[in-house]
């Protein structure tokens, strides 16, 4: 690895615009809530972008376009699942979390939310909840490191052992420093880099395999099932992939972006800016691995690093096809889908342990300054916890977050949808909504029942048991009251 390599010259100059970003978001973190949601300051670009950013992590560029490259249009169940699971997600629960939040106790985390929300002088729905967000989301973190070390070993040609911090450093320097502010400016960024790559690449194969038809002439002769959208599948295989759409209402990296938000009146906006960017963004991800096996058909002699590990897919494209400057802008954009989740994820586990922990049974009048310090090296740890799971070579990005996904659509997607629109919830539904929807995914994931994806029966379950718990009692004369108001909030400002 020479330090002349434009690839790696691109990086270097990458990573400290990025630092350089949380530097600058420094200046501005004054307190827990500025650290933690960046005072709720976030306008509509900002949030669109950073929601996709945070929500579109290393499987964008890499498990998506791999499976693709592997099995062929039928893998792209997943990606429609995602858009009408993502479009539903900003359309019902965006601007209703954003009033309910505010209306209870200006709420800076799920856990927070759920406690004052449902009156929980007990404290065990803020623990169960934070417990849940630490288990799901060291696994999800771990998942962006595996992505970042890959992309690292494969650039230039580091161990994995190297790679893995190398991948991981710059993501713990800005997020440790900066916090909310930082992740947010820096997911802009990374978001307009990521859809640029998206766009690019795949029309750069499609002209390098000599146009359209030449291309899905190739794609037929490797194999005329990579059309079919229904090869090799069944009806619990296209509604498993369909149902990764269910896990938008329960991730907290992407609901503390609506949380966020400066007003009600910026979700709209940002609901048509992120999903546009979304959109354009899967299909580039579909195309270039898709394209991709049209472009090893034929030529076999550079195929070994992908047909060794299919996720590498957009990686050697973008080195074959493009000048190393170029190569190295476009897989900065992996590094940017990495951090830009990892980032999210690190700073939700960091509030989960210094507000619903640290401050809330440990040190009840700890300063502001102190808080934010403690989020800091909450930071730290959560990361080395991460790195540590990510240690085995031979992890799968795809399917650790698949995993994580589930996780937490199923124990928090259930309570967060049901929550923002029916005012009978109670505590004890919100309660058997998490426990019910984390251990069935635990369950069904360790016996792989009938092939289905473990967040369908998660969220099915937990949503009967919301409903049916919450029949047996009532809410207080106050949730119903807080409840309404945030509702006549909503409906005046949206």
């Amino acid at each position: 690895m020479s330090v002349s390599n434009p690839t790696l010259i691109t990086f270097v100059i990458y990573i400290a615009a990025m630092v350089l970003i949380g530097f600058m978001a420094y200046r501005s973190t004054n307190n827990l809530s500025d650290y933690i949601l960046g005072g709720r300051s976030l306008g509509s670009v900002v949030t669109a972008l950073s929601a996709g950013a945070s929500d579109m992590s290393g499987w964008l560029l890499m498990g998506l376009p791999g499976a693709i490259y592997m099995s062929g249009l039928s893998e792209s169940w997943i990606a429609i699942g995602l858009i009408v699971g993502a479009y539903l997600n900003w359309l019902f629960v965006a601007g209703r979390l954003r009033v309910q939040t505010e209306h209870n106790g200006d709420a800076l985390t799920l856990p927070d939310y759920f406690s004052s929300r449902f009156e929980d002088k007990s404290g065990l729905l803020r623990i169960i909840s934070a417990v849940v967000i630490l288990v799901f989301f060291t696994i999800y973190c771990a998942s962006g490191i595996v992505a970042g070390a890959r992309l690292f070993e494969s650039t230039f040609g580091m161990s994995y052992e190297t790679a893995l911090w190398a991948g991981a450093a710059a993501t713990i320097a800005y997020t440790f420093v900066g916090g909310f502010l930082a992740v947010s400016w820096t997911d802009t960024v990374q978001a307009t880099l990521m859809i640029f790559a998206l766009i690019l690449t795949p029309i750069i194969v499609l002209l390098a395999t000599g146009g359209v038809d030449t291309t899905f002439l190739a794609i037929e002769a490797k194999n005329p099932d990579n059309f079919n959208m229904l090869k090799n599948t069944s009806f619990i295989g296209i509604i498993s992939l369909m149902g990764w759409g269910l896990g938008y209402f329960g991730q907290p990296h992407i609901l503390a972006r609506f949380m966020a938000a400066d007003s009600v009146k910026s979700i709209a906006k940002a609901r048509r800016i992120s999903m546009t960017w979304m959109i354009l963004c899967l299909a580039g991800t579909v195309a270039v691995g898709f394209f991709g096996i049209a472009y090893f058909s034929a030529h076999p002699e550079v195929a070994g690093p992908v047909n060794e590990n299919h996720e590498r897919v957009f990686i050697e494209l973008a080195k074959l096809l493009f000048n190393p400057w170029i190569a190295g802008v476009l897989l900065s954009a992996i590094l940017a889908a990495v951090m830009s989740t990892l980032s999210c994820q690190l700073l939700v586990c960091s509030s989960a342990l210094t507000e619903d922990f640290y401050k809330t049974f440990l040190r009840k009048n700890a300063s502001q300054v102190e808080l934010v310090w403690v989020g800091r090296a909450m930071v730290l740890l959560v990361a080395l916890i991460a790195i540590a799971m990510a240690a085995n070579p031979d992890n799968r990005v795809l399917g650790l977050v698949s995993y994580a996904w589930a996780g937490f659509g199923a124990a928090f997607g259930p309570v967060v949808l049901i929550s923002v629109i029916w005012k009978n919830m109670t505590r004890n539904g919100a309660l058997a909504g998490i426990l019910v929807g984390a251990i069935t995914v635990i369950v069904w994931k360790h016996f792989n029942l009938l092939g289905l994806y473990e967040i369908i029966p998660g969220f099915i379950f937990a949503s009967l048991a919301i409903y049916f718990v919450s029949k047996m009692g009532a809410p207080t004369a106050g949730m119903v009251e807080r409840f309404y108001a945030a509702e006549k909030d909503y409906n005046l400002n949206k």
